[in-house]
């Protein structure tokens, strides 16, 4: 290459370089300042140097292994090399590398020291917890150790032997390499095809290898805890990795030893040649399979399959209780709830701390609603879907939809959009809108109790003052924040020039943010250093950044915690709340980890995903744990940004740990949490969601019970669109369940039975005393009570209320249904179904028109009101109409039971009927209401699906019919027998 051409490439090289370093020097300079303003540099100089340290100290460890293994490789080279035409052709690369050897074996030790060097920075994490990590207080079941090992330290050690592994490869290659270029190893010629020199080295890193692999077993017996059982279908070692691959492992780590052993002295003291240590090889890999293979496939196939269930019965045992305290379900309240009325009670008129209390207003639905009615200006936004908080207004707690009006600047016109305007004058929304939601008034619409841009209310369907006051309601973090959406703030004279909002006489206000949040970016190297960040010249050239500006960034709540304490995964759905005249936003932390011993392995972002999932909650990365707790409480000032972290699980190993490690100030204790704060903290959503799922299963404690799985729970698709394939979210509410003292806001959820629609059991999670609480309501196994979406379905497709709702989405409107509640009354069930009304005309919204209101099985009691009110009073009359008052039936299947009437009927009891008998006329029922609402929505493959499913339901029915003394006749008088199918309607309108 000429002297022109080396200075060039110098030269590129030298810009890349610089850009590079000049583009890490401004985000490490910014995301200083940006700590520094947030008050929580010591994550920053934690994080950075804890990477700077393991990037160093990996990165020059390989470097220096490969290094001088190059080195001792090259001077133990040959002195004579005999003649051949191999050596001829090799000598050309010696006079190449020679002269610069030292310079070609610093690039290579440096290019493998780069690479192992920015591997080992990601793992600073695990470096943290490694030292910083403590004990459980939990021993594992297997061996006795404490349940931190695994937690804090073994992942860092698997890390730490890989690296050693991955050294010894690359120095054994490089070292063969060099040995073969300088004649050490030869491939042609006479005599020895290795010199002895060269054969020490290498049988040397060959036996250096063997023992680490001897440390690879012993690591991987404590590992065995981890591992996927498939014979027991859970995770944790079982009977034949206890039994046999745990002693083959043991038996294994000797023999390497040994082996390596054999590898030195065979290769350099007794026979001086590779015959024998390649035998020991070879022997060892034969081992390998044999003991850690085919025995254990042995044990599993003939000793374990024939009798998996108590041969595995100690191991799932195990798993069980490791997955229930690794994610915190061994509390769990678990309450027999025989929901053996059917009748309405007259209670239901009376009721204070459940029907006064059930909510309306469907958050996710009335978005729209808030958007248009308290919008205002149309950059003005509250999200796809708003949030459910409770408040004591007049004395009075309840619950209240609530929703930030935030600024959203992708609905910022053509001409708001220029840069002055977007980063200077829109800069900050105003007010935390609230309204009841059990309440609605003016046709539907929300009652508005907050948030007004006024003194008072403009509209004549809110509450004429401000019942939830925030003494400072301008919002400039928030949820609708994008990661460029900075905002500059600070006056340059008395001109306000921030909108702030518009005034009741048709004008508009400005402002001036005088909050402590922001960066000062008044100097010209400051304006510099983010007109580079941020690749903008304005931040140099605009007269609207003087010398009191203040930069705004990282404004998502989210983003600015997750930035703080990176070590949290946090919940998908912060919410904000009015906490002593400001509003703040409240984000669920949790500490997690995917090494607890037996317990289950999750994935959060399968698990957390529902309906709601994209539509105002984040998705939550894809992240494999077996151990959560929702640890910390996070805030964020929506005014100046301000963030703290609250711990509120004093006992957490894994929060004390990262606590620890960055200073142990980084967390305020539970006790710093204002009380009033505290009244807003609720169950976090995604941490029950898991919870609930993994309780499905693992409410079953018995290990035989378990292997069968006869038992087990699923959670129901969407009631109003179960082909969705979606699960229905859980629902927070303001109520009182039974064997609770009074209302409590729980996050609740129904499950049914793996495999069927009919209810097994109501999950809540809520606070009390400040601790989390699980509790279960279980339903007996052979109930007939409805689940979420077979109420659904039999509510819309009785006859007189499917009429109503075709006239209510006549004339271009569309029905849409709110939240279905579960509610545990009176021994019985009550369910309660909001539904909306949207036209089709533009910028409409939906409005609440009636309340779907079901009692006891789902389908004997149906109403359709105008109001809540109303639709109780129905109930309670049909309950008044019911002959004999419906004496509740009973759950054997010995027994008899009578099928409550439908609707306000005064038809006579039918007779009696046994329960298998009973059960094949509901699945009939059930078949019939599937073949309704297929022909009402016009597809007609899922009709014939249905009427598929009706014949089968008919035989089933027939059968049972003759079992139980009759005939394969029609029904006689008293049995049940199913209308038969109107003909399908001609086009899906129809």
């Amino acid at each position: 290459m000429s002297r022109r051409g080396r200075v060039t490439i110098g030269v590129l090289i030298g810009v890349f370089v610089l850009f590079t370093l000049l583009g890490w020097g401004v985000n490490a300079w910014t995301d200083w300042l940006w700590f520094d303003e947030v008050r929580y540099t010591q994550v920053f100089t934690g994080v950075l140097a804890t990477r700077l340290l393991l990037f160093l100290v990996i990165g020059v460890g390989m470097a220096l292994i490969v290094a001088g293994n190059l080195w001792l490789a090259y001077r133990l080279r040959p002195r004579m090399r005999p003649h051949s035409a191999e050596q001829a052709t090799l000598e050309r690369y010696r006079m190449l590398l020679s002269p610069r050897l030292g310079s070609w074996i610093a690039l290579a030790a440096a290019v493998v020291g780069l690479f192992a060097g920015l591997s080992a920075q990601s793992r600073w994490s695990q470096w943290l917890l490694f030292r910083n990590g403590g004990d459980f207080g939990v021993k594992d079941p297997e061996f006795g150790i404490d349940v931190g090992f695994y937690v804090f330290q073994l992942p860092f050690w698997r890390y730490l032997l890989g690296v050693g592994f991955t050294a010894v490869v690359l120095a054994l290659l490089g070292a063969l390499a060099v040995h073969y270029v300088f004649g050490g190893v030869r491939l042609q010629g006479v005599g020895d095809r290795m010199t002895n020199a060269a054969r020490a080295h290498l049988s040397s890193l060959v036996a250096v290898f063997v023992l680490l692999k001897a440390v690879a077993y012993v690591l991987d017996r404590r590992a065995m805890l981890l591992e996927y059982n498939e014979g027991a279908k859970l995770y944790g070692a079982g009977y034949a990795d206890v039994n046999a691959l745990l002693p083959a492992k043991e038996i294994l780590a000797w023999i390497s030893v040994l082996v390596a052993l054999a590898i030195i002295v065979f290769s350099n003291a007794v026979m001086r040649n590779l015959v024998w240590p390649g035998i020991s090889l070879a022997l060892l890999g034969v081992s390998a399979v044999a003991i850690g293979g085919i025995y254990p496939w042995a044990v599993q196939t003939f000793e374990v399959k024939p009798s998996a269930r108590d041969k595995e019965a100690p191991y799932i045992e195990r798993s069980i209780k490791a997955t229930r305290t690794a994610f915190s379900l061994e509390g769990t309240k678990t309450t027999p709830y025989a929901a053996s009325n059917l009748v309405p009670p007259a209670s239901l008129a009376t009721d204070t701390s459940v029907v006064q209390n059930i909510r309306l207003l469907d958050p996710q639905l009335v978005s729209e609603t808030y958007t248009q009615l308290q919008q205002v200006r149309g950059f003005y936004d509250f999200g796809s879907k708003l949030d459910i908080d409770r408040y004591s207004v007049k004395d009075k707690t309840s619950d209240y939809v609530v929703g930030v009006r935030e600024i959203n600047y992708g609905e910022l016109t053509d001409q708001q959009s220029n840069w002055i305007n977007r980063h200077t004058v829109y800069t900050h929304g105003y007010g935390l809108v609230a309204a009841p939601a059990n309440q609605v008034v003016c046709g539907g619409q929300p009652y508005f109790v907050s948030g007004f841009l006024g003194e008072k209310a403009q509209e004549a369907c809110s509450s004429p003052a401000e019942e939830i006051p925030a003494q400072q309601p301008r919002i400039y973090y928030g949820e609708r924040m994008e990661p460029g959406d900075y905002a500059i703030v600070g006056q340059n004279g008395d001109r306000n020039v921030e909108f702030d909002r518009p005034t009741s006489t048709g004008g508009e206000q400005y402002y001036t943010y005088t909050g402590e949040g922001g960066v000062k970016i008044g100097s010209f190297p400051r304006r510099l250093l983010y007109s580079i960040k941020e690749q903008e010249p304005n931040f140099l050239l605009s007269e609207a950044v003087n010398e009191n500006s203040k930069l705004l960034y990282v404004r998502n709540p989210r983003d600015r915690v997750e930035k703080v304490a990176p070590f949290l995964t946090l919940d998908g759905d912060p919410y904000p709340a009015v906490v002593n005249g400001r509003v703040l936003w409240i984000i669920d932390g949790y500490t997690t980890a995917a090494t607890y011993p037996y317990a289950e392995r999750v994935n959060l972002q399968a698990e957390t995903t529902d309906e709601l999932t994209g539509r105002g909650t984040f998705q939550l990365a894809r992240e494999n744990v077996n151990y959560i707790r929702n640890s910390v409480k996070a805030t964020v000032d929506a005014y100046d940004g301000t963030v703290k972290l609250y711990s509120y699980d004093d006992t957490d190993p894994v929060l004390k740990a990262w606590n620890k490690a960055f200073g142990g100030d980084l967390v305020l204790p539970k006790g710093d949490i204002p009380a009033e704060l505290a009244e807003h903290f609720r169950y976090p959503a995604d941490m029950f969601k898991v919870q609930r799922n993994l309780l499905t299963k693992f409410h079953v404690t018995d290990p035989g019970d378990f292997y069968s799985g006869q038992d087990f729970w699923q959670v129901p698709n969407v009631p109003d669109a179960p082909d969705s394939g979606q699960k229905q979210p859980p629902y927070y509410l303001f109520t009182q369940f039974p064997g609770q003292e009074g209302p409590r806001f729980q996050l609740t959820s129904a499950v049914t039975p793996n495999g069927r629609q009919n209810l097994a059991a109501l999950v809540s999670g809520s606070y009390v005393d400040g601790k989390p609480q699980l509790e279960v309501l279980e339903l007996p196994d052979q109930t007939r009570i409805s689940g979420p979406t077979q109420v659904h379905q039999q509510m819309t497709n009785n006859g007189d209320i499917r009429q109503q709702l075709n006239l209510l989405s006549s004339n271009q409107a569309q029905v849409q249904y709110g939240n279905l509640l579960s509610l545990p009354f009176a021994d019985g069930m009550l369910y309660v179904e909001p539904v909306y009304v949207k036209s089709s005309n533009q910028d409409a919204y939906p409005l609440l028109q009636k309340v779907l209101l079901s009692y006891g099985d789902g389908g004997s009691y149906v109403v359709l009101a105008n109001n809540l009110n109303d639709g109780i009073k129905q109930l309670v009359e049909q309950g008044k109409r019911a002959p004999n008052n419906n004496p509740p039936p009973s759950t054997d299947d010995n027994d008899t039971t009578t099928p409550p009437p439908t609707g306000g009927d005064n038809n006579a009891t039918p007779p009696p009927m046994s329960g298998d008998l009973a059960q094949a006329a509901a699945r009939v029922q059930t078949a019939i209401a599937e073949v309704k609402a297929a022909q009402t929505s016009g597809d007609f493959e899922r009709y014939g699906r249905a009427l598929k499913a009706l014949d089968e339901a008919m035989s089933a029915f027939q059968q049972a019919q003759a079992a139980a003394g009759g005939s394969g006749n029609p029904a006689p008088s008293g049995s049940v027998s199913p209308p038969a199918p109107t003909s399908p309607a001609p086009t899906p309108s129809g």
